[in-house]
């Protein structure tokens, strides 16, 4: 470990944390499409010259991206040493899910740092792109069975070459999107926060020379490694498992385990997902980048302290096997990863939760619902409204859990209602919280949502739904309750409603202008025993009108009847 005093290693950690902050909100600020903009769908870290490891990341981007740009910032590693002539000034770009992890919307670029002529580490911008072509606008599509008909696939090839951009590239991207205002827009903001990223670390070095900062980047790594250590040093080693299911994989209406062992034992953890479901047709799949990037969101979660570096992951040992839907192989359709690493995240919880509950909040909502809808306006423009929406977080040992929160995969934002209703041809009819959606519990679940959204444009639209959980409910832990399931529906023709045939996955809805879809989301798992809930907080809830006093009879019984106002 570097003799590096802690003073100066806390004052250049900041520091270098405020460079990926800064490079983020440079993107946040420049970038056309909302899911960036807005939901700050997007991250910017620094990393490994030598291995790509996460050395910093900023605290705005989504944790997702902290083990997934590793394995990216690899892959230019390795093409670079096959071409041998990595020069300052080279920028990569790509998409390739099965090299870089996620999914094709997440568009990456990679660029070398150097000083004094040396590579000194790599900076890399990710942001999820509004349309990257494929079969449906927004490109969840929920029947694929290969990529190709998520996305167009673009693999790590030089975007800029010393300095110099490769105009070519640029018009290959410009040409595989529906929106290329909005893909042009997004790629000179992640430009911009690579520039901004190299002019701050020429600041750093200039100011505490290579060597210091090199020797902080290795302490914090080492220093990473030794919290989590003593974190698991403090737990009981045993062995614990837990499985949950995916719905289904879009094709075929078959639920899909996803099942976890995790084993402690002294300051080693393993999480062993054998027993996991096979690769499958649709697009659940994840690469194994991705799974390793879960396993490291679950255990921030679990340990909020420890800092975003690769360090945390030197004593965990993640156990994928081969041929399953965590480690899909090229050209399985990976779109909807978001949903599976959901569910990986819910089983390690619910494991953990067995080793030590005061550690873990229940099961969140469990989906995105990532929800298309795409049109033309009057003049022939393309118009695509994707975005994703929020549920209720699980219940903690400290409280009820977070009404209308975002997924736990990510830091990102809902977009606002306002914000979608200027930018597109549409019209919230409600936003709302759910009632009765939480699981019950010594700390309730938190709410869900309810979003009904109908169509203006004259020439009506096309809606597409990639969700979750329309068959198996948030889990609550320690005693709580289930929360609600997810529901989807949309207006007919004859001013019915219909749902889709696999619950949470439908493509291809055609919508006249005045009709609507509605998404009811779920809640969050409920934590401790309901009969252990205090009965004026029950009360409390029936008041304002997050439970229905029916529901409240059903789970708490009819002591909370003799507070109520």
């Amino acid at each position: 470990m570097s003799g590096i005093d802690p003073i100066t290693l806390s004052v250049l950690a900041g520091r270098m944390e405020q460079i990926a902050d800064e490079m983020d909100a440079t993107l946040f600020r420049a970038a056309f499409n909302p899911i960036i903009a807005e939901a700050h769908d997007a991250s910017h870290g620094l990393y490994h010259a030598a291995t790509g490891d996460t050395l910093v990341q900023g605290k705005s981007g989504l944790p997702i991206f902290v083990g997934v740009m590793a394995f990216a910032v690899q892959a230019v590693i390795e093409k670079a040493a096959a071409e041998g002539d990595l020069a300052d000034g080279d920028i990569f770009i790509f998409n390739d899910a099965h090299i870089g992890g996620t999914h094709l919307s997440d568009m990456r670029l990679v660029r070398p740092y150097f000083r004094d002529g040396q590579l000194f580490c790599y900076l890399a911008s990710v942001g999820h792109w509004h349309d990257v072509g494929g079969a449906v606008p927004g490109n969840y599509n929920p029947a694929a069975t290969e990529v190709f008909q998520e996305a167009f696939v673009l693999p790590p090839v030089r975007l800029a070459r010393a300095g110099q951009v490769n105009q070519d590239i640029i018009d290959i991207l410009l040409r595989n999107t529906r929106l290329p205002q909005s893909a042009m827009g997004d790629l000179n903001g992640q430009l911009g926060a690579l520039d901004l990223g190299v002019k701050r670390m020429d600041e750093l070095l200039d100011e505490y020379g290579a060597d210091t900062v090199r020797g902080a980047l290795d302490a914090l790594g080492h220093r990473a490694e030794a919290l989590m250590r003593a974190e698991l040093g403090a737990l009981p080693d045993g062995r614990w498992q837990a499985e949950d299911f995916l719905d289904n994989d879009g094709i075929t209406d078959t639920p899909l385990p996803i099942r976890v062992a995790l084993e402690i034992s002294g300051d080693r953890m393993v999480l062993d997902f054998a027993g996991s479901a096979p690769q499958c047709a649709g697009p659940v799949n994840i690469a194994l980048p991705t799974t390793v990037a879960a396993a490291y969101v679950a255990i921030k979660h679990i340990f909020p302290g420890l800092p975003a570096n690769a360090g945390v992951m030197r004593p965990i040992e993640v156990r994928v096997p081969e041929g399953s839907i965590l480690s899909a192989e090229f050209p399985a359709p990976t779109g909807g990863y978001t949903e599976t690493i959901l569910r990986m995240i819910d089983v390690v919880f619910s494991a953990f939760a067995q080793a030590a509950p005061d550690k873990v909040v229940a099961n969140a909502y469990g989906t995105i619902n990532a929800l298309s809808i795409a049109g033309r306006r009057r003049d022939g423009r393309p118009w695509v409204m994707f975005s994703f929406y929020g549920g209720g977080h699980g219940g903690s040992p400290e409280g009820d859990g977070l009404n209308h929160g975002n997924a736990p995969i990510s830091t990102a934002t809902i977009p606002p209602m306002e914000i979608l209703e200027a930018a597109y041809p549409v019209m919230f009819r409600q936003w709302a919280l759910r009632p009765d959606s939480g699981g019950a519990g010594r700390h309730r679940g938190g709410m869900g949502a309810v979003y009904e959204i109908e169509v203006l444009e004259e020439g009506g639209a096309e809606a597409f739904l990639f969700g979750e959980r329309g068959r198996f409910a948030p889990k609550g832990i320690a005693g709580g309750g289930a929360a609600a399931l997810n529901r989807f529906a949309y207006e007919s023709g004859d001013g019915g409603w219909q749902t889709p045939p696999l619950a949470s996955k439908m493509r291809g809805i055609r919508l006249r202008q005045g009709q609507a879809v509605r998404l009811e989301t779920p809640g969050g798992g409920g934590y401790g025993p309901a009969a252990d809930r205090a009965a004026d907080r029950v009360a409390r809830d029936v008041a304002r009108g997050l439970v229905t006093a029916e529901e409240a009879d059903r789970a708490y019984g009819p002591a909370w009847r003799e507070v109520a106002p």
